[in-house]
């Protein structure tokens, strides 16, 4: 792969240095996270890819400054994330509009708490609305759009107000195959045309191949990363790369890669059934 056909990694975006989150207290608590490590460059897509519960989440939303490390830092821009931010935007699973809004104000919402004028916020909103291909739906209400157009509506809304950082928590997993395919694509031109760096969540291979530049694939809770994949597709990148061989051969590492996980977290638990009827006797 050429040097132009990726993103140029200038400096780091995001940094994670022994991060250990817990959930919880007293008998409910929960580690989710224990002593993790990743840096994401500048202009990077990496995907967490791992099983739901494995603790995928949590990491996003101690990078959005939403739930407190134990131990550990988290660094964005350089600035150690201590709460919520700006330069943090979020995309989630489920539709977050606000419903009584119409898609226009509803992507200019965030630069309207920030004092920006009305006409300001409308061109902006405009622009990005044509940048996810959504000209001519700046009146409709969120209830009157699909579903996939109310996430390219999302990721206008997170678009606009130019985070350092996206972050997304399988932002597509609810909408049908052909409707993902899509999404991929449109996310995939709109990076080209608004240039962020994405930490991308997700239990999908194929969506985590298509969509990355790395892969990063978690371990079983307490979540760590167990390995990490370079993807070495070139962009702009087409529908036509998921029939490849080498897509293929990505592919086949991540599932022997999750599958060795699954094994020991199977092999860990009837040690735990063994000790507890030992203890039990």
């Amino acid at each position: 792969m050429t040097a132009a056909a990726r993103p140029r990694i200038q400096e780091a975006a995001v940094e994670i240095r022994g991060l250990s989150v817990a959930l919880g207290a007293g008998p409910r608590r929960v580690e989710a996270v224990r002593d993790l490590d990743l840096t994401v460059g500048s202009g990077e897509l990496v995907s967490l890819l791992g099983p739901s519960g494995c603790g995928k989440s949590t990491i996003l939303n101690a990078v959005a400054g939403y739930v407190a490390p134990e131990r550990g830092s988290v660094v964005v821009g350089g600035e150690r994330v201590e709460g919520p931010g700006p330069e943090r935007g979020m995309v989630f699973q489920r539709c977050s509009l606000l419903p009584w809004k119409t898609v226009l104000d509803n992507v200019g919402f965030g630069l309207k708490m920030r004092g920006v004028p009305a006409r300001e916020r409308a061109a902006a909103s405009r622009r990005l609305l044509d940048v996810v291909g959504l000209s001519g739906f700046e009146d409709a209400y969120p209830a009157q759009l699909s579903g996939g157009m109310q996430q390219r509506v999302e990721i206008a809304r997170v678009l606009i107000n130019e985070p350092r950082v996206v972050l997304m928590d399988e932002p597509f997993s609810a909408l049908d195959a052909q409707t993902r395919l899509s999404m991929h694509e449109l996310l995939l031109d709109v990076l080209r045309q608004v240039r962020t760096t994405v930490l991308f969540v997700t239990h999908d291979i194929d969506e985590a191949i298509f969509l990355s530049d790395r892969i990063a694939l978690m371990t079983r809770r307490p979540c760590r990363v167990g390995a990490e994949i370079t993807v070495p597709f070139e962009r702009p990148r087409s529908a036509a790369i998921v029939g490849s061989s080498e897509f293929a051969a990505i592919k086949r590492r991540c599932l022997e890669a999750l599958s060795d996980e699954r094994a020991a977290a199977a092999a860990a638990a009837g040690a735990a059934r063994g000790r507890d009827q030992q203890v039990e006797a």
